[in-house]
């Protein structure tokens, strides 16, 4: 224990970010030592490449108990799922959806985020990719909207220094679908709401990396629809729309006023 404070001091003597693995539990000496900006200290998704893995459950349960210590480098973004892939001998795999990898990044905090696969996995699945190359890393507020620890939790997140919000959900190794009202969102303003979810055939151990991509308007009287797969989940990215922009779609916005209206 004494190693890693001393890490953490020395290291903040000279002006220089940590990210600690192996370290020692968190307890909150990142707020003594701010350059102390995330550690692992808990089986990140790492541990899944060479053991039986984590199950399901495990990233349902760790925002209720080792993130209460501080943020946590779970080192997310794994698009090719199955250890195959490298080595058709190899029977180990992330017990994840693509769709749930990219839900993390809002789950999981820590405001120094990673891209753990290869690139040229990334450039296989170029849309879903843009969620992390979209995705903020630090929040100036947090909302749990749905959350059961162990077994699911939704949650909404608005980036830190702009007006964009992020949604991410994730469940256990049971499908489960959620009707979420975007109240969270700021009064007054139409978002564009990117959907990236598990397909209708996703499952994380038989068909992992099957997802879909949807699009649309939405304000802070809106519901969403999440559907997520056993072991999946649901990432959103809520970008406002500008003055212009809503000059040139207010056939769209119309409509979503009124597709609001009949929801209720």
């Amino acid at each position: 224990i004494r190693h890693f404070e001393r890490v953490a001091k020395k290291t903040a003597d000279y002006h220089i970010m940590v990210d600690m693995h192996e370290p020692v539990r968190s307890t909150g000496l990142h707020r003594t030592y701010p350059n102390w900006l995330a550690s692992e200290a808990a089986r990140g998704n790492e541990f899944n490449a060479w053991s039986s893995g984590n199950p399901p459950e495990h990233e349902t349960i760790l925002p209720f108990t080792r993130l209460m210590g501080g943020p946590m480098d779970y080192t997310p973004g794994i698009f090719k799922i199955k250890m195959s892939y490298y080595n058709p001998e190899k029977k180990e795999q992330v017990h994840t959806t693509l769709a749930k990898q990219l839900a993390l990044y809002i789950t999981m905090y820590s405001p120094l985020q990673m891209a753990a696969d290869l690139p040229e996995n990334y450039e296989l699945y170029p849309d879903a990719f843009q969620f992390i190359k979209d995705v903020a890393v630090d929040w100036d507020d947090t909302k749990i909207l749905e959350a059961e620890p162990g077994d699911y939790i939704v949650e909404a997140r608005k980036a830190k220094g702009s007006g964009n919000w992020f949604l991410g959900a994730i469940t256990d190794e049971n499908a489960r679908q959620f009707s979420v009202s975007t109240s969270f969102l700021d009064e007054g303003k139409i978002f564009y709401a990117t959907i990236y979810q598990d397909a209708e055939d996703a499952d994380w151990e038989k068909n992992p990396e099957a997802y879909r991509i949807e699009k649309q308007l939405v304000n802070n009287n809106s519901t969403v629809s999440l559907k997520l797969a056993p072991g999946g989940g649901t990432a959103i990215s809520f970008v406002p729309l500008t003055k212009d922009e809503e000059t040139l779609m207010k056939k769209e916005i119309k409509q979503m006023l009124k597709r609001n209206k009949k929801s209720k």
